[in-house]
């Protein structure tokens, strides 16, 4: 009895959130501006990833008179709290950290950046070309830098690829280094604090176009397989003619007149075609599988690790 009391009490208590949420949300007026949440992907900073997703926002209010203001949020589980608590409508996550989202019936799909007809990316994992790690078996011993431990392509994926050809995660590492973000996981390898870094591609070529890594200097250690592209979501709790309104912009926005291409860009701030927003869920198979790897228990293991000197 007591048992059915509480979960009673719990299912009343996440209604009224749910509901408090729905009362709260923004509806993308002027007075109202959708509030847009995106992981931080690039060092969690003000000017960084809010920078590269900024033109597409503009060509959206271009377009259609909504508007958005854009904050990058600290960590990857900050970002889902944000949306979870009813403090922001749109965001922009990893493939892994949309779904813990998702599970949470706070968030729906909204589009995904399209270029050259694929919706993908890839998560590496690099090291320096004067090291001796060549492959992945290399990296066993050594010290590695990872991103966030909810993000994608710099924690989940690289750590799936090390299981996967045999390394113990964290028991074969050496020293294991928990940057944040792809920025500082790279920097971490390129101040030589850790012997290899996980990030993704996106990040990693965007550092070197901006001069915060001599692309010669590093070597691609591992590849991942493809992953389904960073996610817009949205809050589910938007009435049904907002969420139409607004998968009917992203769908649209890179033929609506006075938008130039320019303004169509995606993670890392790379130019892309369109954004597509009928993307299917049944993309994310690859990320729940990598998930189901990478479990609560490893994180853990691994954040016991990160925190010894």
């Amino acid at each position: 009895m007591k048992f059915k009391l509480l979960t009673i009490c719990a299912l009343l208590a996440l209604q009224f959130t749910t509901l408090a949420a729905a009362q709260t949300l923004h509806n993308g007026s002027k007075e109202k501006p959708y509030r847009v949440v995106l992981v931080p992907a690039d060092g969690g900073t003000q000017d960084g990833t809010r920078a590269d997703f900024q033109p597409l926002f503009n060509a959206i209010t271009r377009q259609t008179g909504q508007h958005f203001t854009l904050t990058v949020a600290q960590s990857y589980a900050a970002a889902t709290e944000a949306m979870c608590t009813g403090v922001a409508e749109i965001g922009w996550f990893g493939a892994v950290s949309y779904l813990q989202t998702r599970s949470r019936g706070c968030a729906e799909l909204l589009a995904v950046d399209v270029l050259d007809g694929e919706s993908v990316y890839y998560a590496g994992i690099f090291a320096r070309k004067d090291s001796s790690i060549a492959t992945l078996a290399d990296v066993k011993g050594r010290s590695v830098a990872f991103g966030d431990v909810n993000s994608t392509s710099s924690f989940t994926f690289p750590v799936a690829m090390l299981l996967d050809s045999g390394i113990r995660v964290p028991e074969d590492l050496g020293r294991v280094r928990l940057a944040g973000s792809h920025a500082n996981s790279l920097k971490a390898l390129e101040q030589a604090q850790v012997d290899a870094a996980a990030a993704s591609f996106d990040s990693f070529e965007k550092a070197v176009r901006q001069g915060a890594l001599k692309g010669g200097e590093y070597r691609v250690v591992a590849r991942s397989i493809p992953i389904p592209n960073p996610p817009l979501a949205m809050h589910t709790q938007l009435p049904a003619a907002e969420k139409a309104r607004l998968r009917e912009a992203f769908n649209s926005v890179h033929k609506a007149p006075g938008i130039s291409p320019d303004m169509i860009r995606g993670y890392g701030g790379k130019k892309v075609d369109r954004y597509d927003a009928s993307y299917s869920e049944k993309e994310f198979t690859v990320a729940i599988e990598m998930m189901a790897k990478v479990n609560d228990a490893l994180k853990v293991a691994v954040l016991r690790k990160a925190g010894q000197k």
